[in-house]
């Protein structure tokens, strides 16, 4: 343990990760002394990318009552959202996430009004973070892109999601096309396509059921094309109140992929049995999940991301039941056509776009659309990010990306292992980044829980 006067942590990222670690920080007695600083570069902190867009058909996919910021207050964002205007008609059962962003808002800002102009509390700074070296004394200089720095006792990265890769090479001049939209959540993006114009959309996950339904709202008419590798939308949410009891026990022992789904069909077995669909089963291992990736070897975390992990996404981050039914519409109308396939090359022709989709086996076809919104996963391999803070920590050697290129390596506590395999002091993360320990890593519950795991943490250093 280290005893400072005034410790300074300063937390990058303002998202729902920065947001929850801030006030999970401010709850620490031992913290109560500590001034903190929040980079976050969006003029309103706390929504972050996720809960920014001001659309309100773009809807959560999970209940009010999975969604507090709070691990000890589970019903708070429930609670908040009863005496909201958005359920003056009666709670909605799958909220906007324009009002989920709202909540995030204000309960952030309460503790920003907390720190009153003093030292002392949570300090936003508008502007990025471009570097942090390790300083004499063993501390961090926060060096930020407005020309302030701060020299600080720990630094958490709270980045959350990057955009996905480019999702063709190698004439990469479509990425300049005004064809081609790279991020489906900017300000007015989906608003530039024409009622009547060809649309591809890349990816068939929760991000596409959005466009396509933010489409929909706008007026567009024409058909819609979605290319997916695995070609499955994502299932729909069950009915609230059915269960499964846990039975991780039995699968505590297994190291394999093939163990695991042998014991979990079992239970689908008996589950079927007693009338119970497979979403109450899954969802009875939601705490261990985890657990369950930690303990298999390399090879078999590797072999699960080559052939499960498309049908795993599509069951565990299940879409609203009126967004699946508004899908499954709209392809019995013909106006979505989902292709199994992967994009292999993107080309300008003109004021559009020619797409070679490449089905599995087979030479490809070629595709023209006027407009091509990109609504693959992000980008998680941290080798190959460029944000001037993760390059400048990389070069140095200060954070190293897992050999599955997940995310970042830590300890169980969120603290960086370096490219020397030693573990920090003073650099911690949490979010994505922390996949390769937990694989479900994006999730509100778990999220919430590292962050007053690691808030805990650092309270413990100082």
């Amino acid at each position: 343990m280290t005893h400072f006067t005034r410790p300074v942590i300063t937390v990058v990222g303002g998202g729902f990760a920065g947001t929850a670690l801030a006030l999970q920080l401010r709850r620490q007695p031992a913290l109560a002394q500590a001034e903190i600083h929040l980079i976050e570069p969006r003029a309103v902190p706390g929504p972050g990318l996720a809960y920014t867009a001001r659309r309100p058909e773009y809807l959560l996919n999970v209940r009010p009552g999975s969604l507090s910021l709070y691990p000890d207050a589970p019903q708070h964002f429930a609670d908040w959202l009863r005496l909201q205007p958005e359920s003056a008609a009666g709670v909605p059962e799958f909220a906007a996430r324009t009002t989920y962003g709202r909540y995030l808002h204000e309960e952030l800002t309460a503790v920003l009004a907390d720190a009153g102009g003093g030292a002392a509390g949570v300090q936003w700074h508008q502007t990025t973070a471009v570097a942090a070296p390790l300083r004499s004394g063993g501390r961090r200089e926060v060096v930020l892109a407005d020309g302030t720095t701060l020299l600080s006792n720990f630094v958490v990265l709270a980045l959350g999601n990057y955009p996905p890769p480019p999702p063709a090479a190698p004439d990469y001049r479509y990425l300049h096309h005004p064809a081609y939209h790279a991020d489906p959540w900017a300000t007015g993006n989906l608003r530039r396509i024409g009622p009547d114009d060809d649309v591809l959309l890349i990816g068939s996950g929760l991000t596409a059921v959005d466009v396509l339904l933010a489409l929909r709202q706008d007026g567009h008419r024409a058909p819609i094309t979605v290319v997916a590798r695995h070609g499955r939308w994502p299932k729909a949410h069950g009915p609230v109140g059915v269960s499964y009891p846990n039975f991780y026990p039995e699968l505590a022992a297994e190291t394999t992929v093939s163990g695991v789904l042998a014991v979990f069909r079992r239970h689908l077995r008996t589950a079927a049995a007693q009338g119970i669909d497979w979403r109450p089963v899954l969802d009875s291992l939601r705490p261990d999940l985890g657990r369950i990736w930690a303990a298999w070897p390399l090879c078999e975390q590797r072999r699960f991301l080559r052939h499960l992990v498309g049908l795993w996404a599509v069951a565990r981050h299940r879409s609203p039941p009126g967004n699946a039914e508004a899908v499954e519409a709209l392809t019995a109308a013909g106006l979505v056509q989902l292709h199994v396939g992967t994009v292999r090359e993107i080309i300008p022709d003109g004021d559009g776009l020619r797409v070679r989709v490449r089905p599995h086996d087979a030479p490809g076809s070629w595709h023209v659309a006027r407009h091509v919104v990109c609504c693959a996963g992000p980008l998680l391999d941290y080798g190959r990010i460029a944000d001037p803070l993760v390059m400048s920590l990389r070069d140095a050697g200060h954070l190293s990306p897992d050999c599955l290129r997940l995310g970042l390596q830590t300890d169980a506590h969120g603290a960086l292992r370096g490219a020397d395999g030693v573990v920090s002091t003073t650099l911690f993360t949490l979010g994505p980044s922390r996949r390769p320990a937990y694989f479900e890593s994006t999730a509100v519950p778990e999220l919430r829980q590292q962050a007053a795991d690691l808030a805990a943490e650092i309270a413990r250093r100082v």
